[in-house]
């Protein structure tokens, strides 16, 4: 009830966004009702029939990726202060969030199971035209109801699972003071150390220090942030000198302890780096199965799909992109603030590390689906095998889940940051130098993916073209 409470009430951007979700829902049902239909159609070729349905993972991973950034956008899930007090804790709103999509996808479903009825001509009584469309919709056959219910709940079950799995609630860090302290032996005491960010080294002041001051005792934190003047004598970061020591042999209390340099600096950024090795892996191995399996077989003949090796391989090959989607994108920030960068490389630099963790993932997946339709444009010519209806729906599903996820996932930044732009505008920031960050950001993405998507798409099309 609280999810269509919150359903009913959202803003119509949100409805948009759900509409989006129970469209490709119903795209997607649409296709595995078809290959079923298939199946019933063609009862001697199983392994044709189960080919089919194996395409089916695309356009089903793609809207529930679609899922997952939409539920990540929905404002009337976010956790705020206060609702806890409620009982709608983080765990509360990740079952609200999952139940609402859930919901939108279930009506995509029930949108899809119509429109194969009403071509099947069950509920107009009026037979449908065409080989193709009698082959997929099994006309004159009745549907088992157990497998429609099945392929139907596919969708909503999925899409609703990785967006709990998404949202659920995560254990908080530990303590910055916590994870300072250090004890045993084989650098246990260094590994304790707060990380810099990156830039930390050019900050003004940052080469005069020469070690944070410490403590005198256990009790007393008063040093931390001492560095050395011109004199030779103690500073704090305020540049006066450090309080004497109280002389009464008391201790000053934790809550009176003043601020180290590492408390004082902002949090790291999300290291994105990390799966960048393991999504070149996967990428090569892709690209190897379907080099080996593609080279092993013939050439797709009209009317049938590529090999279940080759659809290993663009699944692999799609998966590296994705795991390695971040990873280039923080790079691709590093890269842009080298070489003395000035103020608008920089802003737009920065800001590439720290929407790398949302923007990575679905620009990766952009570059795979290019990449795909490259393949595609190449073995599907003139002289190549048949594109039909269901492959253009399950091509135009693909492309415009991704498409619309990066999108999502763009708008979720530009949200994310709206307060340092804000703070930026205030600070009398001209609106054309954030503009022109937008425009760098844009640039640097579109020459790093962009004769990445071109390398893999050769590479996965060579097998094929023989």
């Amino acid at each position: 009830m609280l999810a269509l409470r919150l359903t009913r009430t959202a803003h119509l951007a949100v409805h948009l966004r759900r509409l989006l979700v129970a469209v490709a829902s119903a795209g997607t049902g649409f296709l595995l009702l078809c290959a079923l239909g298939h199946a019933l159609s063609h009862p001697d070729t199983p392994g044709a029939a189960a080919l089919r349905l194996a395409w089916c993972a695309a356009p089903l991973a793609a809207a529930v990726q679609l899922a997952v950034a939409v539920a990540r956008t929905d404002p009337g899930t976010r956790p705020r202060s206060g609702l806890s007090a409620i009982g709608l804790g983080p765990g509360r709103l990740m079952a609200v969030s999952a139940t609402t999509t859930a919901l939108s996808a279930s009506l995509g479903s029930v949108a899809a199971l119509l429109a194969y009825l009403h071509l099947r001509g069950d509920l107009t009584s009026r037979p449908p035209s065409g080989r193709v469309a009698a082959d997929a919709l099994a006309v004159g056959q009745s549907l088992p109801a157990p497998a429609v219910l099945t392929l139907l709940v596919l969708v909503p079950a999925c899409a609703s699972a990785a967006v709990a799995q998404a949202l659920r609630p995560r254990d908080p860090r530990p303590a910055p003071s916590a994870a300072r302290r250090g004890y045993g032996r084989f650098g246990a005491y260094g590994w304790g150390k707060a990380r810099e960010t990156f830039g930390a080294y050019g900050r003004f002041g940052s080469r005069t220090a020469v070690a944070a001051a410490r403590p005198a005792a256990a009790g007393s934190h008063a040093g931390g942030a001492a560095l050395v003047g011109a004199g030779g004598t103690l500073q704090t970061q305020s540049g006066e000198p450090p309080a004497p020591a109280p002389t009464d042999g008391a201790t000053e209390p934790p809550d009176a302890a003043l601020p180290t340099a590492a408390d004082t600096m902002p949090a790291p950024l999300p290291q994105n780096t990390t799966a960048l090795p393991w999504g070149i892996a996967v990428l090569a191995a892709g690209l190897t199965v379907e080099t080996y399996t593609g080279n092993a077989s013939a050439a797709p003949t009209p009317g049938t799909a590529p090999s279940a090796g080759v659809l290993i391989g663009w699944a692999l090959t799609a998966l590296g992109l994705a795991l390695a989607g971040p990873g280039l994108t923080h790079l691709c920030g590093r890269l842009l603030q080298a070489v003395r960068p000035g103020a608008l490389r920089l802003l737009a630099g920065r800001v590439l590390m720290e929407e790398s963790h949302r923007v990575g993932r679905p620009l990766g997946v952009v570059a795979a689906v290019a990449a795909a339709a490259y393949v595609a444009a190449t073995v599907y010519d003139g002289d190549g095998p048949a594109f039909g209806p269901l492959a253009t729906l399950g091509a135009s599903l693909v492309a415009g889940c991704t498409v619309a996820t990066l999108l999502t996932a763009a708008v979720a930044a530009r949200h994310a940051r709206a307060g340092t732009t804000d703070a930026l505008l205030r600070l009398g920031a001209p609106p054309a130098t954030l503009r022109g960050a937008a425009a760098v950001r844009a640039a640097a993405l579109l020459a790093l993916f962009g004769p990445l998507t071109l390398l893999v798409a050769v590479l996965a099309a060579l097998p094929l073209e023989h």
